[in-house]
């Protein structure tokens, strides 16, 4: 059955987002961006940094005032989804294509890449990706290489090449196919002479990688991708029709109906163990096809045998952890198979390292997996960031699709060499399962540790002070709350705001968001007088980054006395929310840090009033004395694996919840500083905030600022040796001087 021309076919998955208006004002190097944007919004498309698009255009060279043809191509690293004409490559495309003449064979692949920047047009600094070849030499204006499900399903089929030839009759496509080889300069010159030698054809499939299409203009090029992505996805769509609902082997056991509950249980624990080296970032979904796949009779199996696509297995190492836990032998039995599990990860990791490694190769990473599959729970992911997690997450489930999409596509063994192995390569070395390739295990390792991935990560910026931690703000929404969550973001940490006023909470978590990732902060509501408001608290923060490292606690009550006389109840929440809260606090906390075994950081806020009797503010007083002496408590009980220390600010006035306009001209009256009721809520502050200031030794105003500073050192590994203590922050109040 012959289809309709791909730039007059119908879509059935894909939508076409071309635009003629707005495409129709753009140069030839922007439409080259808007047609990347585009393809970039859709995961069904390409994934977040994957695959790579390029043009060739004609340009004024500025050495003579001549045409040159120049290709513009994606630059390394980028991301299709949001680049911007920036982030793209400018060479001189017949420079360029001259390096085929000082090109010395595959064993040479990374001196060509040294040679790139020689060929930059008009000085362009971005650096050129190992790609680059496979759109230079392709003798087409337009083209896109990416890695569609779908595409790369057919890609990874045992049967592959034969499908593909069946696509082609099915849909009146001329698509070739080429065995799996290592991107660059060798692949981009098998490619060309791939093409001359089918003319007509209208796109390459990558055996275990992806799908190369082109086009004369961008909206040509645009329209025959989304086409053929979209008819090879109705293509395997009619394969799984036709073999029924079961996927994977059918189910092995059900999802567990409480299995949100019971990832938070056991984030804690394993994100502690694997970051054992260093500190990540957990992610967890349970979507309906993740699901699916680790619940089936087939997926310890088809994890182990490990992903195809190079995009892929970049970002989630060559093969996931599989935990075979069947849900009814309990949580004590899961945590037994994760450290089981993480111990025979890592010696494969290492062998497998060690088994590919040579003189050249970078040094070993960490041998932790990126992500880890649990039977009836779903799938954790972890990165250095929430950002990176979640990606990470959907790699894989972009390679669960791979897999399922290979699967369908089985019709009987296949007998033989699989199409994805070239004639120089071991074929014993591509492992088949029920229909999927997985890329063998040496080719994996070349892209691993490929030289120019390692230059790639170098390039990258380095990590803050507090990047790869989780910080819960008890009473962010304002104050030093508030100063400590947008310190603790600028300087990389992820950032829980928790406080009563959830509202005012959400305002700042949007302060966050606005400057950092808005992934990297959540709001919650909690009364810290509560154990189970604080329990709840924390399981967000675990739900949300899977665990926590640094807990602080700004919440506290100054009780209002313009007599001097303050009420029982009055007294009995100062003390409950400025003592017994922290202490709650604490021992909650306490159960995730050991349950992770990383070590961790509580600060709270004390005062100088906890060494200072002075008549009128008792309950205070009091409340903050025994909280400093709980610190001290609590960090011999909590060693060694948790410090516990707090700061002792002097009266904060600017910024502070304590002090609305009845308590400052309350205290203004108490200290006899003159005042008339007409002043503004800024001048009453500035009058009581410069008494504080002249009786301190330095004359400074204390600002919430200097406080988040000192919280935030205390919480930080700078203080890894300091535990049990409080760091006045008063300016030098000589009565509050530590006796």
């Amino acid at each position: 059955m012959m289809m309709e021309h791909s730039s007059t076919a119908s879509l059935k998955f894909l939508e076409d987002r071309w635009d003629s208006n707005v495409a129709a004002g753009l140069d030839e190097a922007d439409q080259l961006r808007y047609r990347s944007n585009l393809l970039g919004s859709d995961l069904r498309i390409t994934n977040f940094a994957g695959g790579n698009t390029s043009v060739k255009v004609m340009d004024t060279d500025p050495l003579n005032g001549e045409q040159v043809e120049v290709l513009w191509v994606k630059g390394s690293g980028g991301d299709l989804g949001s680049i911007k004409r920036t982030g793209f490559a400018v060479l001189y495309q017949q420079k360029f294509l001259s390096l085929e003449h000082v090109y010395k064979g595959a064993d040479y692949e990374d001196d060509m890449v040294a040679l790139y920047p020689l060929c930059a047009f008009r000085g362009n600094p971005v650096a050129a990706s190992i790609d680059t070849p496979m759109h230079g030499f392709l003798p087409f204006k337009h083209v896109d290489h990416l890695h569609p499900d779908w595409g790369i399903a057919l890609a990874a089929a045992a049967n592959g090449k034969a499908k593909m030839d069946e696509f082609n009759r099915e849909f009146g496509h001329k698509l070739i196919w080429m065995p799996w080889q290592r991107p660059g300069f060798d692949q981009g010159l098998a490619m060309r002479a791939a093409v001359a030698a089918n003319p007509g054809c209208d796109g390459i499939v990558l055996g275990g990688h992806g799908l190369f299409t082109w086009g004369e203009t961008a909206r040509e090029c645009y329209r025959n991708t989304i086409t053929i992505i979209d008819q090879i996805g109705q293509f395997i769509e009619r394969h799984g029709i036709e073999k029924g609902v079961e996927r994977f082997g059918g189910e092995a056991q059900p999802a567990r109906a409480d299995r949100k509950q019971l990832a938070v249980e056991i984030a804690p624990f394993l994100r502690g163990r694997v970051s054992a080296q260093k500190r990540y970032i957990a992610n967890f979904t349970d979507a309906p096809d993740v699901l699916q796949f680790v619940n089936s009779v087939h997926a310890k199996a088809l994890a182990y045998l490990g992903t195809s696509c190079p995009d892929h297995f970049i970002r989630t190492k060559i093969r996931p952890l599989f935990v075979p836990w069947a849900p009814e032998e309990g949580m004590a039995a899961l945590r037994q198979q994760i450290e089981h599990g993480l111990v025979e990860y890592r010696k494969q990791y290492r062998t497998y390292y060690s088994a590919f490694a040579d003189g050249d190769s970078p040094a070993i990473r960490d041998a932790s997996p990126a992500v880890v599959l649990i039977p009836g729970l779903g799938m954790f992911s972890f990165g250095k960031n929430k950002t990176e997690a979640r990606i990470v997450g959907e790699f894989y489930s972009n390679a669960i699709h791979v897999m399922e999409g290979a699967t369908l596509l089985a019709e009987g063994e296949v007998k033989g060499t699989v199409p994805q192995c070239s004639p120089e390569m071991d074929a014993e070395s591509f492992k088949v399962f029920s229909n999927y390739v997985a890329l063998p295990a040496r080719e994996a390792f070349r892209i691993e540790y490929w030289a120019l991935e390692e230059a790639k990560l170098r390039r990258q910026p380095a990590e803050k002070q507090l990047s790869r931690r989780v910080a819960v703000v008890f009473g962010g929404a304002s104050g030093i709350g508030r100063a400590v969550a947008r310190l603790a973001a600028a300087r990389g940490a992820h950032v829980v705001v928790a406080d009563l006023n959830l509202e005012g909470a959400k305002r700042v978590s949007e302060e966050l968001g606005a400057v950092i990732s808005p992934e990297s902060t959540i709001s919650v509501s909690t009364d810290t007088r509560s154990r189970e408001s604080i329990a709840a608290a924390l399981s967000a923060a675990v739900a949300a980054f899977g665990g926590i490292d640094i807990v602080v606690n700004t919440a506290a009550v100054y009780p209002s006395a313009v007599d001097g006389t303050v009420p029982d109840d009055a007294w009995a929440n100062t003390l409950n929310v400025n003592v017994t809260a922290n202490y709650l606090l604490a021992t909650e906390a306490a159960r995730i840090f050991e349950d992770q075994k990383l070590h961790g950081n509580i600060v709270f806020t004390s005062s100088g009033n906890a060494v200072i009797a002075q008549g009128g503010s008792e309950a205070y007083d009091v409340s903050k004395a025994a909280l400093s002496h709980l610190v001290r408590e609590l960090a011999v009980a909590l060693a060694p694996n948790i410090r516990v220390n707090a700061i002792s600010p002097a009266t904060i006035i600017r910024g502070s919840s304590m002090f609305p306009r009845d308590q400052l001209q309350a205290s203004l009256t108490r200290f006899k500083i003159p005042f008339q009721d007409q002043f503004s809520d800024e001048e009453l502050r500035h009058r009581l905030g410069t008494f504080f200031a002249e009786r301190t030794l330095t004359h400074k105003i204390i600002e919430t600022a200097d406080c988040a500073e000192a919280i935030l050192y205390l919480a930080s590994p700078r203080a890894r040796c300091t535990t049990g203590h409080v760091v006045p922050v008063d300016g030098g109040i000589v009565d509050a001087f530590l006796r």
